[in-house]
């Protein structure tokens, strides 16, 4: 979730913040304009001017517990918001699932945004045309720590004010109905509700829990995979195992959520060369998979029990791994190899590995076999995470 830099005037706005001030509700000032891009502190500012009450969290908290089921952060996108009430990323849309609320949150929502466009002449068309931006955008709102809601308090709503903030307005509702401003940090996040309009970025990669839902021989939850050596001839086929995972920090601000690593390995499958020529007919592939890591899973072992290489031979002797926290940016690569070996001699195997440009880089290079068997079902140190892997 690292993709709403919002610049401007967040800066100005802070610094002329107190802890807490009458909320300023002319609605002449807050006129929306259809044709603008979706501002996320537009957002955060009409969701506190709905009337929120306990149904409209109990939604936002199932789809949060939903998205969170599915391996991904705590988080309710608008497509799903507008389309399939109460839906969490992962799952599969059900345009029926608003029936489950008495009084879905689209529907405050698309209330308040009729009430904020003019009654001038072409104002419904206005209304329209951005409940459709929205509904259509990357919008969403982050709940951390949902888990810890007591089921009765309403939430403090603020955004993402991008730059590695650690603190932001936020609207707090008060007892008697009206809404005030207040700083927000993810302290508070801890103790009370607190909603962050961000926007998304990991819905288009499948979590590991979600792949392992389309392959039920890999077991669910993690631990439950059967992976057994297999033969070629007289040579043993090894697989290496991914046991598991520790995140030792945060990487980003915690308005953007928790962090989303990937995990990608360059090396060359199942190789048999009887030939030097033969072992120029290879060619490398590259595991790639999601490790979604929430903000409170952060110094926790995480089971994963994923396959890296499922057939290393002993001609493989070497392949590459690369770890990043994905932040975006234009498309590039890393240019590396994978090593395999055959009378006694090294042949390189030239790889490239896909990752963005602001992409943190938090391990990245090459692993051989004996480095592997020497710290086989270990927790080894790769930067800012710890990996367990096993030869088997």
């Amino acid at each position: 979730m690292k993709y709403g830099k919002i610049m401007g005037s967040c800066c100005a706005l802070l610094a002329g913040l107190v802890a807490c001030e009458p909320l300023d509700d002319d609605r002449e000032k807050h006129v929306i304009a259809a044709n603008s891009v979706i501002r996320l502190e537009e957002v955060a500012e009409l969701l506190s001017s709905v009337p929120l009450g306990t149904a409209q969290m109990a939604e936002v908290m199932d789809a949060a517990s939903a998205s969170a089921g599915n391996g991904y952060d705590e988080e309710y996108r608008m497509s799903d918001l507008f389309s399939a009430p109460g839906t969490g990323v992962g799952d599969e849309a059900d345009t029926k699932a608003g029936e489950r609320y008495e009084t879905p949150l689209r529907d405050l929502l698309s209330q308040a945004i009729q009430n904020r466009f003019p009654t001038k002449a072409g104002g419904e068309e206005e209304a329209s045309a951005y409940l459709d931006s929205l509904s259509a955008s990357d919008v969403q709102i982050y709940w951390p720590y949902s888990d810890l809601w007591d089921g009765k308090a309403l939430p403090i709503i603020t955004f993402d004010p991008g730059d590695a903030a650690l603190q932001n307005e936020g609207y707090a509702f008060k007892a008697d109905g009206s809404v005030e401003k207040v700083l927000v940090d993810e302290q508070m996040a801890q103790e009370r509700p607190v909603w962050v309009v961000n926007r998304n970025a990991d819905a288009q990669h499948k979590t590991m829990e979600l792949l392992r839902r389309e392959d039920p021989s890999w077991g669910q939850g993690g631990g439950g995979i059967i992976v057994r050596p297999s033969t070629k001839g007289e040579e043993a086929t090894q697989t290496l195992i991914l046991r598991s995972f520790k995140a030792k920090r945060q990487l980003d601000s915690w308005f953007c959520g928790g962090s989303e690593y990937f995990v990608k390995m360059g090396a060359v499958e199942n190789l048999h060369a009887a030939t030097e020529a033969e072992l120029r007919l290879y060619e490398p592939s590259i595991t790639d998979f999601m490790v979604v890591v929430r903000r409170k899973e952060v110094g926790e072992v995480l089971a994963l029990n994923t396959v890296l290489v499922s057939d290393w031979t002993p001609q493989l002797d070497q392949c590459a791994l690369l770890i990043i926290e994905d932040d975006g940016g234009t498309r590039t690569t890393w240019k590396c190899s994978a090593q395999g070996k055959y009378n006694s001699k090294q042949y390189g195997f030239d790889l490239e590995i896909p990752l963005n440009s602001r992409d943190d880089i938090v391990w990245r290079g090459s692993l051989s076999h004996s480095y592997i068997e020497k710290f086989n079902a270990q927790a080894a140190s790769f930067g800012d995470v710890d990996l367990v892997l096993e030869l088997i």
